[in-house]
């Protein structure tokens, strides 16, 4: 009897040690669920997210309507704007316009210099196609030298004018990657399919190498009138391609990221099927519009994907297809998010993947946070695995809001911009930082 009781016991302590171990695993895994604290609201299409690394713990938050305002490090959103350029933007609309104030980024040595650079939508410089749109500028500001908190607006110097033939597609992130160049990525020239006013005839303005229309820009702002071209840009020995291309073949990419395990992750905005996220290297195809994440395209067809199409560029080059896609069953844009980095959430969700969609329609506002998951397999050329995360003050996996962007803080925290109109106006804009599901009420 004694041996079958010890037996017993330690069957027993085996199984809880087994449970124990799950539940391990479990934890380490990547949470079902977060939280959203709420940071600033009142602002009206917040689209971008900046810490400067001077230590001062504010936060920069870029308005589509043509400011960008400031969160204190004891979490204060001043009155007054860092920088507000709303008389030098284009007319944009309200009800929806993908114009405006769309992007910023810090030079590296921001805590000295006080230069950091904007993307946004002026009216149609002289000398473009009198039927074309607006025109996208570059612009270098800088930070006063009395004040901290405020920009000098007389500062500005236009680094690049791209003319826009159509309002839409325009991109808007701008990035300093690890190697100290601005990176910018521009939509195809708008409308849709690649097609229309402005765009090849051919093969699309995403394929074409002479416009900088659907493609990565990357320009070194520290030297050269009024920048300089860096000498490894893939394109410099192609005379049919501009020297500021680093790579191409993308429809509206819409936020990204660097990570330094897989450089830079793309999410661009899809047409009628297919939204996808594309890790990038120097050179690289994306795709558009011969292809829609994994799936042939036709202008023909916009709305079903062709079974079979020429898997190749213009020049014949090899496509680099997406490790996320999803179609529109789920989400209809998708907002490109950050590899998360930080410390105040699960372990189990470092490393992976935080992004979202806009909404599940246009007329509703039902915005959905996903992660994605890197296969320990090529995790550079293999699909992720994608999950919807549920939301701790919903208590369902979408909001009753638009998603805008994604910002990360200096800590590698996440932040989420939202607003709850389609368009620049009203005041229902809000910035949200992630937390862990049981830390929001």
């Amino acid at each position: 009897m004694k041996y079958k009781f010890k037996f017993k016991f330690i069957t027993m302590i085996f199984i809880i040690l087994l449970m124990a171990t799950s539940v391990s695993a479990q934890d380490d895994g990547p949470p079902s669920s977060i939280g959203l604290e709420m940071i600033a609201e009142g602002l009206t299409t917040p689209l971008d997210l900046q810490q400067p690394n001077d230590d001062s713990g504010r936060l920069f938050i870029v308005d589509q309507i043509g400011v960008i305002h400031v969160i204190t490090g004891e979490g204060e959103l001043l009155e007054t704007p860092l920088l507000d350029i709303t008389d030098r933007l284009v007319g944009i609309a309200g009800r929806y316009d993908e114009r405006g104030l769309l992007g910023m980024a810090l030079h590296p040595d921001f805590a000295n210099n006080g230069r950091l650079f904007v993307n946004y939508s002026a009216p149609l410089q002289d000398g473009a196609p009198e039927d074309w749109n607006h025109t996208t500028h570059i612009s270098e500001f800088t930070v006063s030298a009395d004040d901290s908190n405020q920009v000098n607006p007389g500062s500005e110097r236009v680094l690049l004018r791209v003319n826009q033939p159509q309002s839409n597609h325009n991109g808007g992130d701008i990035e300093f990657g690890p190697d100290g160049y601005l990176y910018i990525p521009l939509g195809d020239g708008g409308n849709a399919d690649d097609v229309g006013l402005g765009h090849n005839e051919d093969i699309g303005n995403a394929q074409d190498l002479s416009t900088m229309l659907g493609k990565i820009l990357r320009i070194d702002v520290d030297n050269g009138d009024p920048y300089a071209i860096p000498e490894d840009n893939p394109f410099m020995n192609n005379e049919e391609a501009l020297d500021e291309i680093w790579a191409y073949g993308f429809r509206n990419p819409w936020r990204f990221s660097y990570n330094d395990e897989y450089g830079f992750l793309v999410a661009d905005v899809g047409q009628n099927v297919w939204e996808e996220v594309h890790i990038i290297e120097a050179g690289d195809n994306a795709g558009w519009n011969i292809m829609e994440g994994t799936h042939c395209f036709s202008t023909e067809t916009p709305d079903h994907n062709p079974l079979e199409c020429d898997q190749t560029g213009a020049d014949g080059d090899s496509l680099q297809l997406p490790i996320i896609e999803y179609n529109h069953q789920v989400g209809i844009t998708i907002i490109g998010g950050y590899i998360y980095q930080g410390d105040a959430m699960p372990s189990g969700l470092q490393g992976n993947y935080v992004f979202g969609d806009w909404s599940t329609a246009f007329t509703v506002p039902e915005a959905q946070i996903f992660i994605a998951t890197p296969p320990p397999d090529d995790p550079m050329n293999n699909m992720w695995k994608m999950q919807t995360l549920q939301i701790a003050n919903t208590g369902t996996d979408s909001l009753d809001t638009f998603i805008l962007s994604f910002g990360e803080d200096r800590d590698g925290e996440l932040y989420v911009l939202t607003s709850e109109t389609t368009g620049p106006s009203g005041d229902t804009g809000k910035v949200w930082r992630i937390v862990p599901a049981d830390s929001v009420n």
